[in-house]
């Protein structure tokens, strides 16, 4: 089984703050990872201001565009629906509370991209995602992270949950590793989430 290709890769720039020209790692690091191939790539910087994610996301995209081969990899952005509609990108994946109040304002807003994420925390708010338009879901976290200290593992039943209550795809995220992607599929998600393996290593 190809288990890189049910793999989303989520993007952390601040892992290469050390790095002589922080930027430049970093998009070397997403060009190795576009290569690698695998099931898309989540540009989640939320802690830029929508400026400064425009030009990033810009410069994402040319990167993408010149790659020989790894160009087919969706690039889905994350937060920030904006910049995606300014780029011309189809995919973005919000915070539910984001995509709810879009769907609340103007519902034709989304109607604009061919897929939308969002991430979810129970199967009631699978539900509600799905609901307002969201075509696959994250879902966790499923073991404990580094990248959110101190919160408890919701576990794998927890997915199994989430998977039995809608019809699109969900993709377990929060401490995923190669290892643990069996485990993954056999509650019936789409795949998992990684982001220090990807930013950190380039699996």
């Amino acid at each position: 089984m190809d288990l890189l290709s049910k793999m989303i890769a989520v993007t952390d720039r601040h892992v290469f703050d050390s790095a002589p020209d922080p930027e430049e790692a970093f998009l070397a690091r997403l060009a190795l990872i576009f290569r690698t191939g695998p099931r898309a790539v989540v540009l989640r910087e939320k802690d830029l201001s929508p400026e400064a994610y425009l030009a990033l996301a810009s410069k994402v995209l040319s990167l993408k565009e010149h790659l020989c081969t790894g160009s087919e990899v969706p690039l889905i952005l994350h937060g920030f629906p904006e910049a995606a509609r300014a780029l011309g990108v189809s995919a973005v994946h919000l915070p539910l509370s984001v995509l709810l109040s879009l769907h609340e304002k103007d519902p034709s807003f989304l109607s604009g991209f061919r897929t939308v994420g969002a991430s979810v925390h129970s199967p009631e708010d699978a539900r509600t995602a799905v609901g307002c338009g969201a075509t696959y879901l994250f879902a966790g976290n499923i073991w404990e992270t580094g990248c959110k200290p101190g919160k408890a593992a919701a576990g794998l039943e927890y997915l199994r949950s989430v998977v039995s209550a809608v019809d699109v795809p969900v993709y377990g995220i929060g401490g995923v590793t190669p290892e643990r992607m069996p485990q993954i599929l056999e509650t019936g998600a789409a795949g998992g989430c990684m982001m220090s393996g990807f930013m950190k290593y380039g699996l």
